[in-house]
């Protein structure tokens, strides 16, 4: 269903040999959603041993993806269904935080988990370097975005010795006076608020914006940052290729199979199995399209893009499944 972005209730309508959907939504009942929570990273990764090396030290980031939601909020779901900005006429969305390593052709999502309502995101934080730790792989850095900007985050994050980057919030006069200057820098900050203050290092980049988008003069890239050793321009460039997550985002959502259901726990599964269809490309890319060479392994990529891989899978389950060629009419022509 997911390659093809068909529905439960519409596959039946393409291939024959599939149970009936009553049959489909009694099966899928029976998943549970703290099982799927504690074995969606062996899922994701399964076929990613040949990717990733044990010890070996990654490039990481962690965000949120929010999936639209139009249906109705009721109890079984009503913790789950998160309000946010008007995205393409709603409100509401199922929300997921992901880890992925975000180190050029070999961008895997290493887990995900549903956003709770209530559960502060420190959790989500704590959840995702535990993957790591089972995985047995190293944080080179990890990369997170304005949402998981909060003090019990850094602190965290301080007390296990995670080296991070994270981009600053202008929230306050104090912040914006840090980050007005011609010179890439570095500067201490020291956020406030509830329980004891914490000292934090701001690295300052600077850039000229020579007219882009009809704007001119400098401006001032601030972020927080811990564990690195690195200048100014280092971390602004690290931090840039978090952005490669866009991307990954668009290929999921072009294998994410349609839904309207209000459980919390197929939307779930649906959200893993697109990731997985997505990580199985990245390697399948990595393994077979690396063409041997001197110095570092590169991937010719428009050899297999996804949508080739997208519709072999396709074509593979319409051999097994056999497509519907005939349909019943109600009447002969006139």
């Amino acid at each position: 269903m997911s390659v093809n972005r068909l529905s439960i209730h519409s596959i039946g309508n393409v291939v024959q040999k599939v149970p009936c959907e009553t049959s489909i939504r009694h099966h899928l009942s029976k998943f549970d959603l703290s099982t799927l929570e504690s074995a969606n990273s062996r899922i994701l990764t399964y076929a990613a041993d040949s990717l990733q090396k044990k010890g070996k030290k990654y490039q990481f980031a962690i965000d949120l993806t929010n999936d639209l939601y139009y249906g109705k909020i009721v109890d079984t779901n009503a913790d789950y269904v998160i309000r946010s900005r008007p995205k393409k006429s709603t409100t509401y969305f199922y929300s997921y935080v992901s880890i992925y390593i975000i180190r050029k052709r070999e961008r895997l999502t290493l887990a995900v988990f549903p956003v709770k309502k209530g559960v502060k995101m420190v959790e989500y934080v704590r959840k995702c370097m535990e993957t790591i730790q089972q995985l047995d792989i190293n944080v080179e850095v990890l990369c997170l975005d304005r949402g998981f900007y909060s003090k019990e985050v850094f602190r965290f994050l301080h007390d296990e010795g995670i080296p991070h980057i994270v981009p600053v919030k202008k929230h306050s006069v104090e912040t914006k006076t840090l980050l007005n200057g011609k010179k890439a820098r570095f500067a201490q900050y020291t956020m406030k608020g509830e329980g004891k203050p914490l000292k934090m290092d701001v690295a300052i980049d600077v850039h000229y914006q020579q007219g882009k988008m009809g704007k001119y003069g400098n401006v001032n890239l601030g972020y927080v940052v811990h564990g690195l050793d690195w200048t100014p321009r280092r971390i602004y460039n690290t931090y840039k290729t978090r952005f490669a997550i866009e991307a990954s985002y668009r290929i999921r959502n072009s294998v994410k199979c349609k839904t309207s259901s209000r459980n919390v726990t197929v939307r779930y599964l649906h959200a893993i199995i697109s990731l997985l269809l997505k990580n199985i490309w990245v390697v399948l890319q990595r393994i077979y399209f690396s063409p041997i060479k001197r110095g570092p392994r590169t991937v010719e990529e428009n050899l297999f893009r996804f949508d080739q891989f997208r519709m072999l899978v396709w074509e593979g389950i319409r051999k097994v499944l056999r497509p519907v060629t005939e349909i019943p009419v109600l009447r002969s022509s006139v």
